[in-house]
């Protein structure tokens, strides 16, 4: 796991600025993500330059740095992540391995199947490498976008990078795109809250030969087109505990020691649960750890929102080392502002604080991975939003929308997206859902020129409409939210930034596609059951996971991970939005209404609005990357 940037000319002519110190500057930038190494290589010709930082976990030598070349000097790759199944694969390819390091499978992989070897990746990665036979520049994103990759056009140069911040290093001066911001597209689609900022879509590569670039996908997410009755349930939920036994498997390889974070729900007990298995019955070790799992928690002040004495009785269940990080109120204000610039974005929970917070425990005990549970609830259906959705064309239909609008409402969402007309193109309820937490539009000093609703539609290409069609309406919503909230928030300020903010690579089994591609082809029945209670969630994990976990954590319905939303007058969350919350950091914003956020400190402190709380949240992240990276006031 590391940091990479990159830039290559387009143009007939490179450009006569100095490359070298932009690639340094710009590693300068996310030397967290690779503190033991870093190097960069420049072609000859100043076409193109690539830059990487090491955080060493496979082949911990000098053999494994990076930037990577090929015996015949010709091609040039920097590698974010990690390539699975590596053994294997090495012993399919007359390859002359430099290192033990799984990144050097790009370079053979290229070199054996040219373009068309991203399809035997298996992992989390990024890349950008270059062909200087062919002058052919590649950049490409894992299957999920559990690893970021961000670019941006310069004239005729594009710079690729690990985060946004890099490009600062290389001269970029960042501007909002506020119609990004207002609509939620930085969220759902190719955008960034800044203006010429983009992401490469999961599953995308980009190529260059010297001219324009174009980005073509090379995988995507399907579903059976007819739903047929489940005959055998016994030997799917078999089939099913093995993908995901072999997912974690893999994933235990390293060169250092792994652990695991460990909450109150199924998906990161479910994983502990095997990896102890594994340990014991096939003496596997926990990277260059044998022996022992070890296990690291979060625990709030507030009960409502504790998981960690479940966590601590599944780690005693197991017999596992357990470590448990509390986050105070104290803790979330002293992380706020350093929190919020490494996730690149605003989010309207504290929750990102918290897993900020904890990726800094596994590094005080000499870890440098943990696995984590992120993708389950996208792929087994774990969320109770997806319910409505499940219940279309069901003999017993219900309308379930009420009770789930109820449900935002409660805990400060807003529910106009629910009677957006724009709802009505894929029939389904979850856009709505998604919808849930854009900014409120009365904030800004000009009206949005698109819905929230309308983006998350429109982030839909005709080709998966079509599909859609032919797709059982929950397997829809689920498409929909894995490619807009999953890629675009949660694997960011629940995931990749906040780990590697303090050098810690984490793993994700349930987002193997192996494991996802038979996991997907599950009939909706056997993701949500009825049972004589209402709708059991994720019912073939769980019966999967069964002899892994304790019968609390079986039969314990979802619990999302949020942080609390109450604070009192004077304490220091109050404290630090006042000291970030005043008239001239709002207005230096350019888009912000000040009397509107003086009115909303008043619903949040006098009134305990929740929704209002929220609100403050997004404007004061939004002063702290503006001061942090330097943002224009928009005009």
């Amino acid at each position: 796991m590391c940091g990479i940037i990159a830039s290559y000319t387009c143009g007939q002519d490179p450009s006569s600025v100095d490359i070298e110190a932009q690639l340094q500057a710009s590693l300068k930038k996310i030397a967290h993500r690779g503190p033991d190494a870093s190097g960069i290589w420049i072609s000859n010709n100043g076409r193109c330059g690539l830059g990487h930082c090491r955080l060493s976990i496979n082949d911990l030598s000098p053999a494994g740095s990076q930037p990577l070349h090929s015996p015949d000097g010709f091609i040039h790759a920097v590698v974010n992540g990690e390539i699975y199944d590596d053994g294997s694969l090495r012993d399919s390819l007359s390859y002359p391995f430099k290192s033990q390091s799984d990144s050097e499978l790009v370079l053979a992989l290229y070199q054996r199947h040219g373009i068309g070897f991203l399809s035997h990746l298996r992992g989390e990665f990024a890349f950008c490498l270059y062909d200087s036979r062919r002058d052919l520049f590649m950049a490409g994103r894992d299957r999920y976008g559990i690893k970021p990759l961000f670019w941006r056009r310069e004239q005729d140069r594009i710079w690729f990078a690990a985060e946004m911040k890099a490009f600062l290093g290389a001269g970029w001066r960042p501007q909002w795109d506020v119609d990004s911001v207002q609509d939620g597209g930085w969220g759902q689609d190719t955008r960034t809250i800044f203006q010429g900022l983009h992401k490469l879509r999961p599953g995308h590569y980009m190529i260059c030969r010297g001219g324009e670039p174009e980005i073509r996908p090379y995988w995507d997410l399907d579903y059976p087109t007819e739903q047929s009755p489940v005959e055998n349930e016994d030997a799917l939920i078999q089939s099913l505990r093995a993908h995901l036994i072999q997912s974690i498997r893999l994933r235990l390889r390293a060169d250092v020691p792994v652990g695991i974070y460990l909450s109150g729900g199924i998906d990161s007990s479910a994983i502990a649960g095997i990896a102890a298995h594994l340990v014991k019955t096939e003496k596997i070790s926990m990277g260059s750890v044998s022996e022992q799992v070890r296990c690291f928690s979060i625990g709030f002040d507030d009960t409502d929102f504790d998981e960690s004495e479940i966590a601590e009785r599944t780690a005693a269940f197991l017999g596992v080392s357990y470590h448990r990080a509390h986050m105070s109120e104290a803790t979330l204000a002293d992380h706020f502002e350093e929190a919020t610039y490494h996730i690149e974005h605003h989010n309207h929970d504290l929750n990102y604080i918290g897993k900020y917070a904890l990726s800094a425990v596994p590094g005080k005990h000499g870890y440098k991975v943990v696995l984590t549970g992120e993708g389950a609830d996208e792929h087994f259906a774990g969320y109770p939003l997806f319910l409505p959705d499940f219940m279309r064309g069901q003999p017993e239909e219900v309308d379930l929308r009420q009770s789930i609008k109820d449900s935002y409402a409660g805990i400060g969402g807003s529910v106009d997206a629910f009677d957006d007309p724009d709802l009505k193109t894929l029939g389904l309820t979850t856009p709505a859902c998604m919808a849930a937490f854009i900014p409120w539009a009365g904030l800004f000093t000009q009206a949005p020129k698109s819905s929230p609703v309308s983006v998350i539609v429109e982030n839909v290409d005709p080709v998966t409409r079509s599909r859609m069609t032919r797709w059982h309406p929950i397997h829809s919503a689920m498409y929909i939210w894995t490619k807009g909230h999953l890629a675009n928030q949660f694997l960011s300020c629940l995931g990749d930034r906040v780990e590697m903010a303090h050098s810690l690579e984490a793993r994700t089994p349930f987002l193997d596609h192996h494991l996802t591609e038979f996991v997907n082809h599950l009939p909706p029945s056997l993701k949500i059951k009825k049972d004589k209670d209402g709708y059991i969630e994720k019912y073939a994990l769980r019966e999967a996971v069964k002899p892994f976990v304790t019968e609390e954590v079986y039969r314990r319905r979802k619990h999302a991970y949020t942080a609390p939303t109450k604070y009192a007058v004077g304490g220091p969350i109050y404290r630090k939005l006042e000291e970030l919350l005043v008239r001239e950091s709002v207005e230096h914003l350019g888009f912000i209404r000040w009397s509107v956020v003086e009115d909303l400190k008043r619903k949040t402190w006098e009134l305990e609005s929740v929704w209002a709380f929220r609100q403050l949240l997004i404007v004061a992240q939004w002063v702290v990357i503006s001061k942090r990276f330097g943002v224009e006031t928009h005009a």
